[in-house]
């Protein structure tokens, strides 16, 4: 045993990670309206000349696809300054993020289905978060709770830049999960 090395990951989201690519298992555990999400940012991906489906790709898509995720952010404008600055981000400022991957510090840049492994955690992280509420399925709000407890992901980046109080944010959607639990219900009908 001397020889064995013990590493402890940085972060739930990437133990999630490390235990494979996501993929249809986990894409299968999606309500779907979340899955038609993921597809939409897949294709943003794509054509934005990324190298991977990252958190921010994520972030924008739900932003712009989902009422319950607009609604727990503080206002109107908050939202549109974070569309803003996604869309800047698609547009140009994220050259500098396609040169380079959204790495979580142990693990490969890529997934084998084009994931970020921060991405790749973050996906099955609001699985989990559905399970602990008792749906077998996520969706936005879950997935949107998952990226803002990642630190080291691009969401969590464009979040701040934004000028969003992610730890608030997280203490909003905590909040709204263990009310949902309360009722025996999932966040989505």
């Amino acid at each position: 045993m001397g020889d064995v090395q013990h590493r402890i990951p940085h972060s739930p989201h990437q133990q999630a990670a490390e235990r494979g690519p996501v993929g249809p298992d986990v894409e299968a555990h999606l309500s779907a309206e979340l899955a038609a999400m993921v597809a939409s940012a897949r294709r943003r991906a794509l054509r934005d000349g990324d190298r991977q489906i990252d958190t921010a790709h994520l972030l924008h898509t739900l932003l712009e696809s989902d009422p319950e995720v607009r609604e727990v952010f503080e206002s109107g404008p908050q939202v549109a300054r974070l569309l803003g600055y996604l869309v800047q981000r698609s547009i140009g400022y994220g050259l500098r993020w396609q040169s380079s991957g959204e790495e979580s510090g142990a693990v490969p840049t890529v997934t084998g289905d084009g994931w970020s492994p921060v991405a790749a955690g973050v996906m099955e992280a609001a699985y989990e978060r559905a399970v602990r509420r008792g749906d077998p399925f996520a969706g936005g709000v879950d997935l949107l709770a998952a990226l803002v407890a990642e630190p080291e992901s691009r969401a969590v980046e464009v979040l701040g830049r934004a000028g969003v109080d992610v730890g608030e944010l997280l203490v909003r959607l905590d909040g709204l999960a263990e009310r949902e639990r309360g009722r025996g219900r999932g966040l989505e009908a």
